[in-house]
């Protein structure tokens, strides 16, 4: 699988991925929208590049020799011949294609110009949707007229002094269930009021009540574990725990809030200068560590509790 590929893959992931020594490709999220002809586009990522950010994170390297089982070194290597070649081409006034990503050519001015291609949409939560054109809405209004139905008058029958007699059994039976109601509406009124005078007594006792509270309170404090984050700079990797325990120690009193992660797939325990949440301020403690410290430091990003 070629770098272009890899580099596809990592935009799914990230908001940057880093080619060193030529630029980074960015994602920025994109809400679902309706354009002039009626077809809903899916929420996505529109994709840029940024030519000042060069300066190796790590991330790529790390995937290629991740996914080609080789050391990081090597596949930091075929990343830097690939970008060698690209930028070859750009001299020599070519347009450089990478599939299914975008192209990249020189203006009139001698600066790469990136065009990104548009049917492409690096979100995972829109994976597989794709565009829908929705037919226009017919909103007239369509009435009929109302069926009109007979209604025949009620037969008269001979037993029409049964219906009176109905009526006036109704009659009797309410003024019953009149009185009925009267007697329950006195006993609702009551209930009101001796609740009402529950309420009030409860309330003066409250009122009367004295609470005794301490003059002063012990004062204590609660520590809360800062969270370590994503992006960590990897000193070393070591294959013995106890000389991973040395480097720690060292680090430490170098001024670096070192520790040890998780060990890695190859059984090596790792040791970092320091762990971050924001992925700016990781970028710049690499530059630091590199310049102060160590050039072989790499950024590694990975969850670690």
């Amino acid at each position: 699988m070629e770098i272009p590929s890899y580099i596809k893959e990592l935009l799914y992931r990230y908001e940057c991925v880093i080619l060193p020594g030529f630029g980074a490709f960015l994602t920025q999220y994109q809400s679902a929208r309706i354009d002039d002809q009626h077809q809903f586009h899916p929420p996505g990522k529109t994709l840029s590049f940024n030519r000042q950010l060069q300066t190796n994170d790590g991330i790529l390297a790390n995937y290629v020799a991740t996914s080609q089982g080789c050391s990081y070194e090597l596949a930091l290597q075929r990343v830097r011949n690939y970008t060698g070649e690209i930028s070859l081409k750009l001299s020599e006034g070519s347009v450089v294609k990478i599939d299914q990503i975008g192209e990249f050519k020189l203006n009139d001015e001698r600066k790469v110009q990136f065009t990104p291609y548009s049917k492409e949409n690096f979100s995972r939560d829109a994976f597989g949707l794709t565009p829908l054109v929705s037919k226009a809405i017919d909103r007239t209004e369509k009435t009929e007229a109302p069926s009109v139905i007979p209604l025949s008058a009620p037969a008269k029958t001979k037993y029409a002094f049964l219906r009176y007699a109905a009526i006036g059994l109704v009659a009797i039976t309410l003024g019953g269930f009149s009185g009925l109601k009267i007697y329950e509406n006195e006993v609702a009124a009551y209930n009101i009021a001796e609740r009402e005078k529950a309420n009030s007594l409860l309330e003066n006792q409250i009122q009367e009540a004295t609470f005794v509270l301490p003059e002063t309170f012990s004062a204590f404090t609660i520590s809360v574990p800062k969270k370590t984050g994503k992006y960590h700079i990897v000193a070393g990797a070591y294959r013995i725990e106890e000389n991973a325990h040395h480097k720690v120690e060292e680090l430490t009193q170098l001024g670096y809030p070192a520790r040890m992660i998780d060990v890695n797939r190859y059984g090596l325990h790792q040791v970092v200068y320091s762990s971050h949440e924001d992925r700016l301020e990781a970028l710049q403690a690499l530059r630091d560590v590199k310049k102060e410290a160590s050039k072989q430091a790499w950024l590694l990003v990975q969850e670690i509790p």
